[in-house]
């Protein structure tokens, strides 16, 4: 039994409101209780605020409601504190006395403590399991924007994808990338007159970049076995919806591959979930936190595309919610699509704070109670300036509204904790053991390494030859005349070729051998 504000409470925690998911409410002087539709939730979302404002607490419960309402949620956990999911509230916590008053005052009279189905990810492989992708599902273009790469850098990485489809090489890992990298630079002749300019400057620049990506811990993400989106999409046996919590702590260090990352799973479920229309509830609720990092120098394609998805993925049962701390965070065409908002507090001690203050209010269906604006400055923590869409998908009134506590432990939980979490996971196992199947990398190593084994055995016959032509002796008959060394077929230029490639041979004796071949010979991608 759970403890809960004067009683016991059942196993699955969290107050279920029949048209949705209770969000808050305003106390005596309001009594509106605010209610997130869940045959509205897959018309996104906004969680916008200041820091300490409450947005974590929102994004808590809201992630509580749709797991009891048996649907799946992602979510990433910035700060650290969204691990706390996983287990209960307690009553010995500091404010549940506060939280019991809260609750009391928007008229929560059943509020009580409960854990939930959780699954941690981490893409560092840490404190979770981990997340993999190939570098062919990211393809050429968020691989981009992930290095910040050029637009010739870019025709590049096109170029390299295009090769690598042709050859029927599988790109996976950033090994393979690099290899492939290496043949481009040296064939970059050929391949100019098929697919233009390649430049070896450019080439050498990209490489660079993975370097950083290596550096920054990419290496365990680009690979197999790779991420299958219905892992994400689980719903336990007793109807709840998991709540998959991605480690992004650590993550934050590298803001461009956390943004790539969840730009990426957004595509991927746009990509393959099929279309359903209008839903009774989503069948996943994806929350994009700090997601001001997706939009920060994004070029306007990227913006576009964003756009596009926003605005179809809705239709395959799939709600997007972005929380930053402003909303001209996010580009007002995206920003016009989220018809639900939770607004916390607006701080505006400048002039421009202050535009800022009142673009986000004039986004509000007014209220004749109270201004908008003064409303989303002056709310304190845990407070909110709320409007969900309601019947016909018309918003609603704007309402100041007390957000509900959350069932679940407020803060994380210890290491011990987590680790029995995944170990009771259902993808326990699936994912931890890296996989390093035959893919570019390794078709490139093996032509190599045949094309140095082809090279070394004809330059033997050729010495084998010159060593028996060499023993005999040109006479010019009776007159007796000296003997002339004998002159190699092909003249002064095949003799000068076959001198470099008695050099190459000498080498290829050594260590390097095998890298200055690959350098030298261009048929690496004879056959397939």
């Amino acid at each position: 039994m759970l403890v809960e504000c004067g009683g016991l409470a059942d196993e699955n925690g969290g107050k279920k409101v029949s048209d949705g998911i209770f969000i808050g409410g305003g106390g005596p002087d309001n009594a509106t209780p605010q209610n997130l539709r869940l045959d509205y939730a897959n018309r996104h979302g906004l969680i916008a605020g200041a820091t300490g404002t409450g947005k974590t607490v929102t994004l808590q419960i809201l992630a509580e409601g749709f797991s009891n309402a048996g649907v799946p949620v992602f979510l990433s956990d910035v700060k650290g504190d969204l691990s706390g999911l996983t287990a209960a509230g307690s009553a010995d916590f500091k404010l549940h006395d506060a939280f019991c008053a809260r609750a009391a005052k928007i008229g929560l009279a059943d509020y009580e403590y409960a854990a939930f189905p959780v699954t941690f990810w981490d893409l560092l492989g840490e404190q979770g399991h981990p997340v993999r992708t190939t570098l062919a599902e990211m393809g050429p273009l968020l691989l981009s924007r992930l290095m910040d790469l050029s637009e010739a850098q870019e025709g590049i990485m096109n170029v390299a994808f295009r090769v690598a489809d042709e050859q029927g090489m599988p790109l996976l890992d950033l090994k393979d990338l690099q290899a492939l990298l290496v043949w481009v630079g040296e064939n970059r002749a050929a391949l100019a007159l098929r697919y233009g300019n390649v430049s070896s400057a450019s080439v050498g620049a990209i490489q660079r970049r993975l370097l950083v990506l290596e550096n920054q811990g990419a290496v365990q993400f680009f690979g197999e076995p790779a991420l299958d989106l219905a892992d994400l999409m689980h719903v336990g046996v007793d109807g709840r919806g998991q709540i998959n919590i991605l480690a992004a702590d650590r993550l934050m260090g590298s803001p461009r591959l956390y943004a790539t990352f969840l730009l990426w799973l957004l595509s991927e479920l746009f990509e393959t979930l099929p279309e359903l229309g209008d839903p009774d509830k989503p069948v996943l609720v994806f929350f994009f936190d700090e997601a001001h990092l997706l939009f920060d120098d994004a070029p306007r394609a990227l913006v576009g595309k964003v756009e596009q998805v926003a605005r179809l993925i809705r239709s395959k049962g799939v709600g997007v919610y972005f929380i930053t701390q402003n909303p001209d965070d996010v580009p007002q065409d995206i920003l016009s699509q989220l018809g639900n908002r939770v607004q916390h507090a607006l701080r505006a001690f400048t002039a421009r704070d202050q535009k800022a203050l009142a673009r986000a209010a004039e986004t509000y269906r007014p209220n004749a109670r109270f201004s908008t604006v003064e409303a989303i400055r002056d709310v304190g923590t845990g407070e909110a300036v709320t409007s969900f869409l309601q019947e016909r998908g018309v918003p609603g009134v704007v309402e100041r509204t007390i957000i509900r506590p959350p069932s679940s432990q407020l803060g994380p939980v210890d290491a011990p904790l987590r680790r029995a979490v995944m170990q009771a996971s259902p993808v326990a196992g699936k994912y931890d053991t890296p996989v390093d199947r035959r893919s570019a990398y390794e078709i490139l190593t093996a032509r190599a390494d045949q094309a140095a084994t082809e090279a070394a055995k004809e330059d033997v016959k050729e010495n084998h030859e010159s060593t028996f032509n060499s023993g005999r002796r040109y006479t010019g008959g009776r007159s007796g005349r000296s003997e002339t060394p004998p002159v190699r077929k092909g003249g002064i230029g095949a003799q000068f070729g076959r001198a470099v490639g008695d050099a190459v041979l000498s080498e290829l004796r050594g260590t390097s051998g095998k890298r200055i071949i690959r350098g030298i010979l261009g048929g690496l991608f004879r056959g397939r």
